[in-house]
Parts: C-alpha cells; sequence; structure tokens
C-alpha cells in the first residue's frame, strides 16, 4: 500500500477530475446515468486511497461504518417511494452537516488530548505534536457552524416535506430579532473560540448554530421549500470543504466545493424562476405565511366547471395538439406510468404530445423531470417552460396534473398576489384546458389559483392514476 500512499495526490486528483465530470454528465438527462457513474468511481477512489493514507485507522470501526451505511442506504434507495424523495434529499443533507460537526469536534478533542499528553512524552514515543494554528481554528470554526446550521435546518426541511406535527411553521414580528440575536451571539462565541482556542467558547458556538438553524428555517413557506433544499445542499458542500481544509484532504475541498457551487447556482436559478431573490426567499417570509387566511377556507365561492375522464379523452383524441403540465399530484398518485401509456395512446392516434417542466414544479428540484425518465418518456418530450410558453397560444388541450402555482395566472395578472412576477407556463392561453386535482384545495404555497375558474377549464377530480387510466380506457373505447 506504499504506492497508493506514494501517490495520493495523483489519485486525488483523478477523483476530483471524475466529480467534474459527474456534474458535466448530470447536467443532462441523456447523460446522467454516465455521470453518476463517474461519481461513484470517484468516490470509491476518494475512500480507498484516504484509507490507505490515515495515519493508524481502526479499521473493524471504518469498515463496520461503512458496511452499516450500506445496509441502510440500499435499503432505503429501494423502498423509498417518489412522493418521499424530496424529504430523503433533505435528510441526507442533514447526514452531511451532522458529519461536519462530529469531525469537527473529533478533531478538537484529538488535538487537546496529545496536547495534554505534552510534546516531550510523544516525542519520546516517535510522535510529533503540532498545535493548531490560527488558520486551522478558523477552518473549524466555519466548518463546525456550517454543519451545524444545515444539520437542523435540514432536518426541519424534512419533517416540513413530510408533513410531520413537530416541523410547525413560525411566525411573528418576533422572529427576525430572535434570528439575529441568535446568529450574531453563535458569531461571538465563534470568534472567542478562533482568538483563544476556549472549548466553552466552541461548544457555545455548536449549540447556538444547531438552534439558529432551526429558528431559520422554520418560518419558510412550504412554497419556497424546493429553494431551500437546494440551498442546503450548498450548504452541506461548504461544510464538507471547510473539514476538509481541516483535514488537509484535498479530495474533500474539491468535492465540497463542487457541491456547494452547483447547490448555489441551482438556488439562483431557481429563485429566478419564482422572481425571487435568496434572501426574501429566507428572510423576507414566506408565501404560505402571506397566503394563511385563504388557504384557512375564508375564499369566496366561485364557480367552476367540471367534468369526467370520459369527456378529458374524447377531447384529447379530437385534439392535434395536446401538452401535459405534471406536478406534485402526479407524483403524489405516483402516476407517471400512467401518463406516460396515455400520452402513447394519443401519439399512435397522430395526436401530437409533448410534456411542460416548470422549474420548481414538484417539491425538490428536478422532481418533475425524475418522475416522468423513471417512466422512460423520451427526453425530446419533455420542455422546459421558455421553450414551451410560445406554444401555448396553438395548442389544442392542456392537461394539468395536481400542479397549482406554476401554472396561476396570479402571477402576471395580480399585482396583489404573493406570486406575482413569477414566471409560469401559461397554460391559460391554451385553448382548452383541463385539471386533475382531488379537490379545489388550494396548492403548497397556499393560493387559490384563477385558472381552475377560467371559462375554457374543465376541473376532473380524483387520484391522478385512477383519472388518467380512466381517460386511457375513454379513448380506447372501453371508458363507461
Amino acid at each position: 500500500m506504499e504506492f497508493i500512499r506514494a501517490y495520493a495526490d495523483w489519485f486525488y486528483l483523478i477523483g476530483a477530475v471524475l466529480f467534474i465530470l459527474t456534474l458535466r454528465g448530470l447536467s443532462g438527462p441523456k447523460t446522467a446515468i454516465v455521470g453518476n457513474r463517474y461519481g461513484m468511481i470517484a468516490m470509491a477512489i476518494a475512500v480507498l486511497t484516504t484509507f490507505f493514507v490515515a495515519q493508524g485507522p481502526v479499521v473493524w470501526m471504518i469498515i463496520a461504518a461503512m458496511i452499516a451505511g450500506a445496509v441502510v442506504g440500499i435499503a432505503r434507495a429501494r423502498t423509498v417511494p417518489m412522493t418521499q424523495m424530496p424529504e430523503t434529499v433533505a435528510l441526507m443533507h442533514s447526514l452531511v452537516g451532522l458529519a461536519a460537526v462530529l469531525i469537527a469536534v473529533a478533531a478538537i478533542i484529538h488535538n487537546n488530548s496529545l496536547q495534554s499528553i505534552g510534546a516531550e512524552r510523544l516525542a519520546a514515543q516517535g510522535l510529533n505534536f503540532y498545535a493548531m494554528s490560527k488558520v486551522h481554528l478558523f477552518e473549524l470554526f466555519v466548518g463546525c457552524f456550517v454543519g451545524a446550521i444545515t444539520f437542523t435546518a435540514s432536518v426541519f426541511a424534512y419533517g416540513k416535506l413530510a408533513a410531520k406535527k413537530w416541523a410547525k411553521t413560525i411566525s411573528g414580528t418576533w422572529v427576525k430579532p430572535v434570528q439575529a440575536l441568535i446568529f450574531i451571539a453563535m458569531l461571538m462565541c465563534g470568534f472567542s473560540f478562533f482568538s483563544t482556542g476556549s472549548m466553552s467558547a466552541f461548544w457555545a458556538m455548536t449549540g447556538l448554530a444547531l438552534v439558529f438553524g432551526w429558528v431559520w428555517i422554520a418560518p419558510v413557506g412550504g412554497g419556497d421549500m424546493p429553494v431551500v433544499v437546494s440551498l442546503l445542499n450548498s450548504f452541506s458542500g461548504w461544510a464538507a470543504a471547510g473539514i476538509g481544509f481541516t483535514l488537509e484532504n484535498n479530495m474533500l475541498i474539491v468535492a465540497g466545493s463542487l457541491v456547494g457551487s452547483s447547490g448555489a447556482i441551482l438556488s439562483y436559478i431557481m429563485c429566478k424562476a419564482m422572481n425571487r431573490s435568496i434572501i426574501n426567499v429566507l428572510f423576507g417570509g414566506a408565501m404560505g405565511a402571506v397566503a394563511a387566511p385563504t388557504a384557512a377556507g375564508a375564499q369566496v365561492q366561485r364557480n367552476y366547471r367540471s367534468g369526467s375522464a370520459d369527456d378529458a379523452g374524447f377531447l384529447m383524441s379530437n385534439a392535434d395538439s395536446v401538452v401535459i403540465v405534471p406536478g406534485y399530484g402526479m407524483a403524489q398518485g405516483r402516476a407517471q406510468n400512467a401518463v406516460k401509456e396515455l400520452a402513447n395512446l394519443l401519439k399512435e392516434q397522430g395526436v401530437t404530445v409533448r410534456f411542460a417542466i416548470h422549474p420548481v414544479a414538484g417539491r425538490m428540484p428536478g422532481h418533475m423531470n425524475v418522475l416522468l425518465a423513471e417512466a422512460d418518456v423520451p427526453y425530446e418530450d419533455i420542455l422546459e417552460m421558455d421553450e414551451i410558453n410560445a406554444d401555448f397560444p396553438a395548442t389544442d388541450v392542456v392537461l394539468v396534473i395536481g400542479a397549482n402555482d406554476v401554472v396561476n395566472p396570479a402571477a402576471k395578472d395580480d399585482p396583489s398576489s404573493p406570486i406575482y412576477g413569477m414566471p409560469i407556463l401559461e397554460a391559460h392561453k391554451a385553448r382548452t384546458i383541463m385539471v386533475i386535482k382531488r379537490s379545489m384545495a388550494t396548492g403548497y404555497a397556499g393560493l387559490d389559483n384563477d385558472l381552475f375558474y377560467n371559462d375554457k377549464t374543465m376541473m376532473i377530480f380524483g387520484d391522478a392514476k385512477k383519472v388518467v387510466e380512466e381517460m386511457t380506457k375513454a379513448i380506447n373505447g372501453t371508458g363507461h
């Protein structure tokens, strides 16, 4: 194994290049599988190289931890339904943050332990002790508090997305002052640790960071959770990079920086798609909080038109072009395969079928793309918002499956709406609109949708999968 130790930097360099190629591959659905393979190879190289260059590792503990993690990870990957993927991603981010905190704690305790033994006694044993420099203390300070914030913020995001009772949104004039006080106190304790090396200051900083992560994300409304998940992904990367500096592990620095920067870019893209700044999302109040009175049932009763799956099947089979707009309702009903079957049947009858994807559709970045890829929908049939919007006026039928806020015309027409200015899929411009929903309840952001009351809109109530299957039967001539 001396060979690996001698050329560790070269192995890390190969792994870093593969991680960059991973991101390149993940930028498109056609190359995503290859990108994932690059990432798996890079991680294998990183783990094996680090294992062999480590000084005196406790082998059985490392292997036991890796086996336990592999068992849990494989079991979760095989059993998690797509409806729970957003909260699963948030939970994984929390583990990265927790790992950063634990590594920082271990590094400091280990250093203090060596310091207590004394340089002379260590030298007698053939060991050298180097006191932590200010640079190392600063790296631990940053890595630990970013990791702690990421951990509790991600745990809350998980609870919010999974609709856990303990993940309650908080609101009130007291929230921002409390956030500011906790953050300032955290920085002061961190500065004290950085200046004096005080363990009391370190523990206080870590505790305040854990509290801040929770209080920071708790006021954010459900409509902003996709951005939060993306941002926490970025934070987990920066936490890993910070610990990489502490451990002097170049591979961890590169990998963490890639995750951090790519997550930050994705957060920016999503905020742009919502016509909001990241500061507004995280500190300016929540869309869900603004719309809470409406969601509570105070909305004025309005007239809408409803129809059946048979009616929808007839309209689509006689159309020249159909655009399907998937939303969280499709994930909730696990309807992606039924939708794929419907699209194929319409194509066989000469209908042009395409899918329109909004950047923040669903509850995590790329949620709808993952669902459609799982159902083997051809990539060329899936179009982003900027590609499809100009085609809506010439579209005969738009089928909206559980999407709410991303097709809400209030974003363009109502200056008083919390989502005013947010770019949307302009489904309201189509000749006929059909919407599959369980009820007239508001979407995740708690806003009523003017599209549902449009004269061209037909509401079809029921479970997405069941309704789509009934549409397919109607088109086949076997409907009731």
